[in-house]
């Protein structure tokens, strides 16, 4: 769960536009994509999801340095019927065909009702939430989800079956937030977790429904795109391209008066916020909520950059012999 540094920066988005966009050109990516990197990125921080922010530059950059990743890759579309359509990204990050494919899927569902996109063939594609905040506006209903390639052998913990995890589903409002729910679910049962067995043996079923939705990640988001189980059957030309996803959008107006149904969930918005919220928490949200005052605050105040975030671009900015934004 993402939460604000205790220590930190201000640093406008401007400046972390900037940095990123030019991180980016340095190691060979085009400045269309850098520019929209960029912009990806540092919306992610500006909503409080500083682990899917510009701190991810310094792994990007270096993947794309490093000829892990194609940083020129000429995105495609391989597939395409009045409903859906599969991108190809070239060996390059997963963001441009994911974000080129969801531009696509909306106008599919907005004409059709309902539009699906996959992508194939690339890297990290950042955030789920980046592709179903894209639908807001459009009354659409969406889903997204990603699939990496798995490292499955026998005696491995059944938590690695789970994967990575990632998923986001959107559901737009009139006036108030749209509830947009973009988690990982494996993330607090990674080896890293210090509770992860501490969570299973007080509550063993929420784990195995953690699992089960990080293989439909799996499934949905990987096998389906082509990413295969054993990694020595994949076919792939740069190494980090190991991943694919999927997005599912369509009209409300299949099912409901969109206005009716928007109005609704104003409604539920407003009167969640009434609850009781949990132990350490001010206020009670739905998904998004805390996400989009966020975003308002640090618009006006800058985005707190942590000692950690500090360091990662700073060590990438003496690599590239950039300048980063606070000095």
């Amino acid at each position: 769960m993402n939460q604000p540094p205790e220590t930190s920066i201000r640093v406008s988005e401007k400046d972390l536009y900037t940095f990123v966009s030019q991180a980016a050109q340095k190691v060979g990516l085009p400045k269309e994509k850098a520019e929209l990197l960029a912009k990806l990125l540092v919306t992610n921080d500006l909503r409080g999801v500083f682990s899917h922010g510009t701190q991810q530059i310094a792994t990007y950059a270096r993947l794309m340095r490093d000829g892990k990743l194609n940083p020129n890759p000429n995105v495609q579309v391989i597939n395409e019927t009045p409903l859906s359509v599969t991108m190809d990204g070239d060996g390059g990050l997963g963001y441009f065909p994911a974000y080129e494919g969801t531009l696509k899927a909306i106008e599919k569902a907005k004409a059709q009702g309902v539009g699906l996109m996959s992508s194939r063939n690339h890297g990290h594609f950042g955030a789920a939430g980046i592709y179903s905040r894209l639908t807001v506006g459009h009354d659409l209903l969406t889903f997204v989800t990603s699939g990496a390639q798995l490292n499955l052998s026998e005696g491995k913990s059944i938590y690695s079956a789970g994967g990575g995890s990632p998923m986001s589903f959107c559901s737009p409002g009139d006036g108030e937030d749209p509830l947009v729910l973009d988690f990982g679910a494996m993330h607090d049962l990674y080896a890293s977790s210090p509770h992860r067995e501490e969570i299973a043996r007080l509550a063993p079923g929420m784990v195995f429904r953690s699992i089960g939705l990080g293989a439909i990640c799996q499934i949905w988001g990987g096998f389906l795109a082509g990413v295969p189980l054993e990694e020595e059957r994949a076919v792939k030309e740069y190494s980090g391209a190991n991943q694919g996803a999927l997005v599912i959008t369509f009209r409300i107006d299949l099912f409901a008066d969109p206005d009716l149904f928007k109005q609704e969930m104003d409604a539920y918005v407003r009167q969640v916020k009434t609850l009781t919220p949990l132990e350490g928490f001010e206020q009670s949200h739905l998904p998004g909520g805390p996400e989009a005052e966020r975003e308002r605050t640090y618009q006006e105040a800058g985005i707190p950059v942590g000692p950690r975030h500090q360091e990662r671009l700073e060590n990438l900015a003496e690599e590239l012999d950039l300048e980063v934004p606070w000095h």
